[in-house]
């Protein structure tokens, strides 16, 4: 149907009726408290699952600070638009985010900036060119060896998510004082994440096309199947939802686009791709640049390449460490991994090489991509392969605690396959279907996942 006659159609075939007097009215009510609330939210929430605050504004402002962007004059209208939220004065705050907004737009970037001076790729061609991949390694994916390391991926990645969403947002000392080493769930487990939406979103429109997969066909998915976003996803989604495409979708107007979106989500990519640390990595790329940029990016790839490669490397240091080296230090991700890694070996235990970091990253807002890099790889460092250990440390170090703690459990569990999981973990998780907030699929049983990911690998493999 051309658009044309869908018009024609409503003004010829729409019979005229009466309304009564209250039918005429529009409900402006419900429209304004609608919009008040996500703008209350944009401002001033709370996580979830842990109830941690949050201010998405002084994020935005303070993301674009740490890329080196110079802003006019901010903290005034900062401080009058969170007083303008706690007297319900919406006229005011819509005005200051107004103009807060318009600082951020007219930001300018200081080349003098140690931000602004290091790389940052252009496309996937440029970071390519850039790395010399290790060779393809062979995995028999018709195996039940693969299906039960699938499998352990996804348990994985359901546990640390479990785990860690009661801990996100904290500091390390603060989750020490109230729960001491975590080594067990601090409530009641459930599947409840984001970081899942977005994977089956990437699965699904893997499993249609394959490995000729484009960003836009991974957009239509998180359009028609994901209702809603947080920070870079959100921005994301109503780009998308305004017919613009990757890499479009990730850069523009979105100052959280070195924030951990593309990082939460990476493994899928190397679950899809075992053994293929380049076609990870490509897969990656391109999904992440759906919500992300520069750095952004990089850190969804990383996490792609650690899953893609544990396939066929069970030494968790050896993968670290080799997967570390692909990544230039003219990046500033790749430096933040060269760091992390230089702190661990310098260190004594976890604790000493996380302080190191943490102090690194102090000015970096707790859902940047940097500072839960180097939660990773002081985790997989200090936890030696050690499931158990590796979420001790994980959810111990606080930050983005559910997103790091899912990839690097699925990491684990790759390599080592459902063994490695204890019932502790995985039996409260594996008892009802696994709930996500898509409209399609609600639930989800944890089987049917494991399946389709599987078949979705064999199908592309031919």
């Amino acid at each position: 149907m051309k658009a044309w006659e869908l018009t024609r159609d409503l003004l010829r075939d729409t019979l005229p009726i009466v309304r009564t007097a209250e039918e005429q009215t529009w409900d402006a009510s419900a429209i304004m408290n609608g919009g008040d609330m996500l703008m209350a939210m944009y401002w001033q929430s709370n996580v979830p699952g842990s109830a941690a605050p949050e201010c998405l504004m002084a994020g935005a402002l303070q993301s674009l600070e740490s890329k080196g962007f110079v802003l006019a004059p901010y903290g005034e209208l900062l401080q009058q638009g969170l007083d303008a939220l706690a007297s319900k004065d919406y006229e005011t705050l819509y005005t200051i985010d107004f103009r807060l907004r318009a600082i951020m737009r007219a930001a300018v970037a200081d080349p003098n900036h140690k931000s602004q001076q290091t790389l940052r790729y252009v496309d996937w061609a440029a970071f390519d060119a850039d790395v010399s991949w290790p060779a393809d390694t062979a995995v028999d994916v018709a195996s039940p060896d693969f299906a039960d390391r699938t499998r352990a991926a996804w348990l994985g990645q359901l546990v640390g998510a479990a785990a860690g969403t009661a801990l996100e947002g904290y500091t390390a000392e603060n989750i020490a004082k109230v729960f001491g080493p975590i080594r067990d769930y601090v409530r009641e487990p459930n599947t409840y994440n984001d970081d899942i939406t977005f994977e089956i979103a990437f699965l699904e429109a893997f499993a249609d096309k394959g490995h000729a997969v484009t960003g836009a066909d991974i957009a239509e998915r998180w359009t028609a199947l994901i209702p809603m976003g947080w920070s870079a996803e959100a921005v994301a989604l109503a780009s998308i939802r305004r017919g613009l495409l990757p890499p479009l979708t990730g850069a523009l107007d979105n100052p959280f686009d070195e924030w951990i979106g593309g990082q939460m989500r990476g493994t899928i990519c190397g679950m899809v791709a075992p053994g293929q640390a380049r076609e990870a990595a490509r897969l990656a790329y391109l999904d992440a640049e759906i919500s992300a940029a520069g750095n952004g990016i990089l850190g969804e790839v990383f996490n792609a390449v650690l899953a893609a490669r544990a396939y066929t490397e069970t030494d968790s240091k050896a993968l670290l460490v080799s997967t570390i080296e692909l990544f230039s230090t003219r990046t500033e991700y790749g430096a933040v991994l060269a760091f992390a890694l230089e702190a661990c070996r310098n260190s004594p235990d976890w604790q000493t090489a996380w302080a190191k970091c943490d102090a690194e990253y102090i000015e970096y807002n707790w859902i940047h991509v940097y500072p839960n890099a180097a939660a990773q790889v002081v985790a997989l460092w200090f936890g030696n392969g050690d499931f158990d250990l590796t979420l001790e440390i994980i959810c111990g170090i606080g930050h983005d605690v559910d997103c790091n703690a899912a990839q690097m459990l699925c990491v684990l569990g790759i390599q080592q396959g459902s063994s490695i999981i204890a019932d502790r973990w995985s039996a409260p998780l594996l008892v009802d279907d696994i709930v996500t907030y898509m409209r399609r699929p609600a639930k989800i049983a944890f089987d049917d996942l494991v399946g389709q990911t599987v078949e979705a690998v064999r199908k592309a493999r031919g």
